[in-house]
């Protein structure tokens, strides 16, 4: 994977992944983890969430499992793409890598758990939820780093792991930062080097592999904190394969 883009072929995806497609022309990404057998878990409104198996492209019968009010979605490849192209998400980047990315929503400095714990948590998560659906504070993006470091952020009141999020806010913020120092820049290239940089500071800032707000929280706990209910390994088990 390069510096401009993240996307791969299908044989370079192994379960465990964390992958995403672009929706409405590149203005946005869509998460999910990649749990092998075609079959992609990942989150997104519950009005969305319904089943596809009657439209699913291979009539897999599981496409478009999800449990009543939960968001969490069992799809098969092609349904998740929707016809666009798949991209890897990167873990354990560099910081001066992250922040050359000129995109948010493609990378970050932490790093992953092992692929048997990732499925653990994207297939627990299937049968008992991930709470309320928020594209600021608990979207797709989201349920995938969750699933992949075990990470959640201690103050739900500000941004969360979402690096895509972390963007569409970290914009805003760097025009604010820098409009003070725009009288002493000599040029507009000035003041639009200014506003890059503090940019892509503010989205390194909130990276979750280097915030001091998030906490390791076993996903057996979660769900138990929250008031879910009990999975079933041996359903989980068939779903994927």
């Amino acid at each position: 994977m390069g510096l401009l883009t993240n996307r791969v072929e299908r044989s370079e995806i192994k379960a465990g992944d964390h992958i995403y497609t672009y929706r409405a022309v590149f203005a946005y990404s869509h998460h999910g983890i990649f749990v092998g057998g075609s079959k992609v878990v990942h989150f997104t409104r519950v009005e969305t969430s319904s089943s596809n198996e009657d439209s699913c492209p291979n009539n897999y019968p599981d496409c478009g499992f999800s449990q009543p009010n939960s968001g969490v979605i069992l799809s098969c490849l092609d349904c998740f793409l929707k016809d666009g192209s798949l991209y890897a998400f990167e873990y354990a980047v560099s910081p001066s890598l992250f922040m050359a990315k000129v995109r948010g929503g493609t990378c970050t400095t932490a790093s992953s758990d092992s692929e048997e714990t990732v499925i653990h948590r994207a297939m627990y998560l299937l049968q008992n939820g991930f709470g309320n659906y928020n594209v600021f504070q608990n979207n797709c993006e989201d349920f995938a780093l969750y699933c992949k470091t075990g990470l959640l952020t201690v103050d739900r009141l500000g941004v969360g792991r979402s690096g895509q999020a972390s963007s569409v806010l970290g914009a805003p913020l760097a025009a604010l930062l820098s409009s003070p120092l725009k009288f002493l820049m000599p040029s507009p290239v000035g003041v639009a080097t200014v506003t890059a940089g503090m940019y892509c500071v503010s989205r390194y800032a909130t990276d979750i592999g280097v915030r001091s707000d998030v906490v390791k929280v076993a996903v057996e706990d979660l769900a138990f904190n929250l008031g879910w209910g009990d999975f079933n390994t041996q359903q989980d088990q068939q779903l994927i394969k």
